[in-house]
């Protein structure tokens, strides 16, 4: 077999090696002849319409392959399913908090009001690497950002990055807190604690760099407190813990061909798992689920409905206003991995998410309110997404990518899955599951539970690739969408 189909009704086939038609491995190729402005399906879904006359056998692409003018077919139905009963129990083990949610890691954050008081956060943290930490300490983790100023106090800009710290302030993997700012910022530490609803105290500490009398005391200070800090985790211990004590946080980055094939559908099987157990998911990146949108409609109540629809229609609008199309989305790395329209990609993404009921839709960095599937509204870039993600309160974050990622996340470790055998094997010290086995006659189900027992595995404290190769500080990033003065 050369070629593989997903569907009875598609249009075309995903080539598994080089094809005499044109089309690399992983590319497209007709099953038939086609017409100009025919409809052109994949996974049983319209992915886009011919831009030309496309002969059977030919690869199917850039060239011939257009965004469609008319509105997507829903294609199958795909309503929610009810989750099965998973007979099985699973535990993992974590970090149980005062008020009773779960970690799985147990790190100390310090967090910054603004940019300004980045180099000294890092310079306090940068005292404490891991090998030097007591056992149950995970690691002392400086997020730092460009924003917190250049803005009136409580701008869209300052209040959205004061939300998203504030979560991670409660993730649950974050024993205590650190806030460290200049002092005459616009993110004022005080105003800020009030309107999030947090107070300082033992796990909850703050420094002025200005107040404690420059860089270097403000240093020291930092440093001393982040000791008491330490002391008081390590008093920590992990124990069994409930699988509705995790919430994973769903990302794909550098997709290709095959990711809506493998890593996608068997991490929504491992999802589905989860769910039926008790545990939460959330997907996210708003405009890459544009044009498959219909797949999580169809799984959510009105409400819900309604309220993923607001947001579709607020990144349109977005999107025109700063010169952009929805439908532009795919990366140059997508296009050479084989994948030619946000319909295709977007088709592949929501797999993710596996076939529970969607049970609502939140803000960015808002907290989750369900357990269950959520949606949280976000930008397709990786690295703002998962910020969001962390922020809202996941704690795991598991990450599919098919011409790869170097992405890692602290303080909710990354777990990577690979969509191909070459990826995994080219940069395996960046992967953590390899999820090729479904082209070579593995099941979903397998590979999918493959995935669910890395998590739990992940959850209890095994490192996962980018924890080893110390990655994930940097990419704290914030949603910045405001102006600056």
């Amino acid at each position: 077999m050369t070629l593989l189909t997903l569907s009875p009704s598609d249009d075309v086939a995903i080539t598994l090696i080089d094809h005499p038609g044109g089309a690399p491995a992983g590319h497209k190729v007709a099953l038939h002849a086609v017409a100009a402005g025919a409809l052109i399906r994949k996974y049983g879904q319209v992915i886009g319409q011919a831009s030309c006359d496309i002969e059977a056998g030919t690869w199917v692409h850039t060239h011939n392959l257009a965004m469609s003018t008319s509105a997507p077919s829903s294609g199958p139905e795909t309503r929610a399913r009810p989750s099965s009963t998973v007979r099985t129990p699973a535990t993992w083990s974590g970090y149980r908090r005062a008020n009773g949610r779960w970690g799985t890691r147990n790190t100390i954050a310090i967090l910054t009001s603004v940019n300004c008081s980045a180099t000294v956060a890092r310079r306090i943290a940068g005292a404490f690497p891991p090998d030097t930490l007591p056992a149950g300490v995970d690691d002392v983790v400086a997020y730092t950002h460009t924003g917190g100023c250049g803005g009136a106090s409580d701008s869209q800009d300052v209040t959205l990055l004061q939300r998203t710290l504030a979560g991670y302030a409660r993730n649950p993997n974050v024993a205590a807190v650190l806030i460290v700012g200049l002092g005459c910022e616009a993110n004022q530490i005080p105003d800020w604690l009030e309107r999030e609803g947090l107070t300082a105290g033992p796990d909850l500490r703050t420094l002025s760099i200005q107040e404690a009398g420059g860089t270097l005391k403000a240093i020291d200070a930092g440093q001393a407190i982040v000791r008491q800090l330490i002391a008081e985790a390590a008093n920590a211990r992990r124990e069994p813990a409930p699988l509705s004590g995790l919430v994973v946080g769903l990302q794909c980055g550098g997709s290709d061909s095959w990711s809506g094939v493998t890593a996608n559908p068997a991490l929504g099987r491992a999802v589905d798992r989860l769910i039926a157990l008790g545990g939460s998911a959330l997907l996210s990146e708003t405009p890459e689920i544009w044009g498959a949108e219909q797949l999580l409609l169809k799984r959510a109540d009105a409400e819900t409905a309604r309220a993923l629809m607001e947001r579709l229609a607020w990144w349109q609008d977005y999107a025109l206003h700063n010169g952009m199309e929805m439908n532009n989305n795919p990366s140059p790395g997508n296009l050479k991995g084989g994948l030619t329209t946000i319909l295709e990609k977007s088709l592949g993404a929501v797999a993710k998410a596996g076939s529970a009921p969607l049970v609502d839709v939140i803000g960015y960095a808002q907290p989750v309110r369900k357990a269950g599937l959520s949606f949280m509204d976000s930008p397709g870039y990786d690295p703002c997404s998962a910020t969001g993600q962390i922020a809202s309160g996941a704690n795991l974050i598991a990450f599919t990518t098919g011409r790869g990622s170097v992405f890692g996340s602290r303080p909710a470790p990354c777990l990577k899955i690979a969509s191909n055998a070459r990826l995994a094997d080219w940069m395996a010290e960046d992967i953590d599951v390899d999820a090729s086995g479904v082209l070579n006659g593995e099941s979903l189900d397998s590979v999918g539970e493959t995935i669910f027992q890395r998590l739990l595995s992940l959850a209890s404290g095994e490192p996962s690739a980018s924890e080893i190769l110390g990655i994930g500080d940097a990419e704290f990033v914030p949603w910045q969408r405001g102006a600056y003065l």
